[in-house]
């Protein structure tokens, strides 16, 4: 009888374990009936753990600390300007949606034209005052020229609220477009409300200090509170949530011996043949430990949803560097990826003739499709052929 040691992924503990064996175990019965599986619990005695109880967890900004987290206008602003960079129009949409019904008198000019014509100028020109915002600030006010949202948003709002709103929906495609970029250096805070505040009376706004009036309050502001700003205040809970997977990683990569040395010792005991299958970090795992010396009675090694190739062609997979081959001992290596998963790799382009890639898709997104391995009937299927 074949006996599979399944060593699973980040931030698995009991008593989840034993229900993801059981669901394996169950899979594994209609394609490979002959197979017995085990589970390798390195997260047990091997996991990573907040060793000091969270000291390394900062305090919520301001927090003791006498110091203010507002924007100028007193408002603690950080969780709208995060949902702006991500929808830099959602103040405008807001606008337009709300309407006024006002007629515009005959021969009048539409509200939208002099906004317009200010925002094409800058496009034209740039904008001195907000140099913090170069190079995408003329694109970005040539698009918002060209919004259909100007129109209806002109009409619901009086002028000086609508120049504060396009210089932030100004400010904020250019910030976002620096995040798209991945640009290394990215605009801070005091820079930004420098740009908006210039922005602003470039587009209308009387000179702050002068009575400018509020800017409008984002449409769905209490979903907002509940996102970045929760989650700084809520970080110790989220932390305590999210360690044992971040950390794992972190973990194994620093001080990974012991747990290769706990999968060597549980292997020894078992008769063969073996099959080694591991889900991400447990691919890893069991790759390095196979890497790093033979392991008698080992005739495959399985991984799903694994990094282990990745960390190979970045150097950073700590039993093999790139470009050293896979020493001679590794036994075949089956290797499973949904094309979703945006943690699975491919691992025979990086080892031809010692790796086979089955590329599966569960259709579920990311993050689910790096869990949904153990549901999809290919997965089982890709296994059952090679364990028949």
């Amino acid at each position: 009888m074949t006996t599979v040691v399944f060593t699973h992924g980040t931030g698995v503990r009991e008593p989840h374990l034993g229900g993801l064996v059981a669901k394996i175990t169950s899979g594994l019965a209609a394609t490979a009936p002959g197979a017995r599986l085990i589970a390798y619990d390195w997260g047990g005695p091997y996991g990573a753990e907040l060793a000091a109880d969270g000291a390394s967890i900062p305090a919520a900004p301001g927090a003791g600390t006498g110091r203010s987290t507002s924007g100028p206008d007193g408002r603690d602003d950080v969780e709208e300007w995060a949902r702006l960079y991500d929808d830099p129009t959602a103040e405008l949409a807001a606008a337009a949606a709300a309407g006024s019904g006002r007629p515009t008198p005959p021969g009048a000019a539409f509200p939208d034209e002099r906004p317009r014509a200010l925002l094409l100028d800058i496009a034209a020109r740039g904008e001195p005052g907000a140099e913090a915002l170069a190079p995408w600030l003329r694109e970005a006010a040539a698009e918002l020229a060209r919004s259909p949202l100007l129109g209806p948003a002109a009409e619901a709002l009086d002028p000086e609220t609508l120049a504060s709103v396009l210089a932030r929906a100004l400010t904020a495609t250019v910030v976002g477009a620096e995040i798209a970029a991945d640009s290394p250096v990215q605009t801070g805070g005091d820079g930004r409300d420098a740009a908006v505040a210039a922005l602003a009376e470039r587009l209308g706004a009387a000179p702050a200090g002068t009575g400018r009036g509020p800017l409008l309050r984002m449409a769905g502001r209490p979903l907002v509170r509940l996102g970045s700003r929760y989650a700084v205040r809520r970080r110790r809970a989220l932390t305590d949530a999210a360690h044992p997977a971040a950390g794992d990683i972190l973990r194994y990569l620093a001080r990974g011996e012991d747990m290769r040395q706990g999968l060597r010792d549980l292997v020894g005991t078992l008769e063969p043949p073996v099959v080694l299958l591991g889900h991400s970090l447990g691919g890893i795992i069991s790759l390095d430990t196979l890497i790093s010396g033979p392991l008698p009675g080992v005739e495959l090694l399985i991984t799903v949803g694994s990094q282990g190739s990745f960390l190979y062609e970045t150097g950073a997979l700590p039993m093999l560097a790139h470009p050293d081959p896979l020493p001679g001992h590794v036994p075949p290596w089956l290797n499973i990826y949904d094309r979703r998963d945006l943690l699975g790799y491919a691992a025979e382009p990086l080892f031809p003739g010692r790796a086979q890639d089955v590329a599966t898709d569960s259709r579920q997104p990311f993050p689910v499709a790096h869990s949904a391995y153990w549901t999809d009937p290919a997965v089982y299927g890709a296994i059952g052929e090679r364990l028949s």
